[in-house]
Formats: C-alpha cells, sequence, structure tokens
C-alpha cells in the first residue's frame, strides 16, 4: 500500500498541472465602444495645412505697403494691405502657377519681389 499512495499522489499532481497549462488572457470587455469608429477607419486621409514659409513687408510701386505670408511648397500665401487688416488667402493649383482668389486677386514673384493685383486695380510690382 505505501507504493500506491505516491502513485495516487504524482497522478493527482500531473492532472492538476493539466488543467491550467495556458496562461490565462485578460478578458477585455468594452462597455463604451466608440459610435465613431467605422466612419474614422474609413476617414479619407487629412492633408495639414502649410507650414509658413516667411513673412514680408513690401512697398509696391504706388508706395503703399502690401504684408505677404508665404507658405511652404508655394500654393498658397495670405496679402494684408494694412498691418493687421484683413487677409485674403491666394492660392494656386500647383507651384510657379499665379496665386489667386475671388474678386479679382492674383499675385505672381517670389519672397523678394511680386506682382500683386487687387480687384478693381491694375498689377503693380512690390519688393521687400
Amino acid at each position: 500500500m505505501k507504493k500506491t499512495l505516491p502513485l495516487t499522489a504524482v497522478a493527482a499532481l500531473l492532472a492538476l498541472a493539466a488543467c491550467n497549462s495556458k496562461p490565462a488572457a485578460p478578458e477585455v470587455v468594452d462597455s463604451n465602444p466608440d459610435p465613431m469608429a467605422n466612419q474614422l477607419a474609413n476617414a479619407a486621409p487629412v492633408e495639414l495645412p502649410p507650414s509658413i514659409k516667411s513673412e514680408q513687408t513690401m512697398r509696391c510701386k504706388d508706395n503703399s505697403l502690401a504684408y505677404v505670408t508665404f507658405f511652404q511648397g508655394g500654393k498658397q500665401a495670405v496679402v494684408r494691405l494694412k498691418e493687421g487688416g484683413p487677409a485674403t488667402t491666394l492660392k494656386a493649383p500647383a507651384e510657379g502657377e499665379p496665386l489667386v482668389a475671388d474678386g479679382g486677386w492674383s499675385m505672381t514673384g517670389t519672397e523678394k519681389s511680386i506682382e500683386l493685383t487687387q480687384p478693381g486695380k491694375s498689377g503693380q510690382t512690390c519688393h521687400t
């Protein structure tokens, strides 16, 4: 009888060890799912706005000032005719093409010299 007791104990230990052979994974319960998860997963990628390249104060041919903010990529600029005044955003479909805005605004040039056309006025050259 002494030999059967240790064999029974070993068999019981092996049976218990087999019951917990896999580590238990934590159960994750999401009781508050995101209602927009599907829309966000299927949304088109968002293009960030361009960063500011430089801001220039330019003197124009008629002795007025133009405050121009140039953006990276060469497809956008903001023009103000008075410091702190209303801003007009001019955009181009591709770099190197004229920047335009509604109402007759147009601008071409570089950070040193531009050709600016305002609504109701002829184009004029402005320099830094």
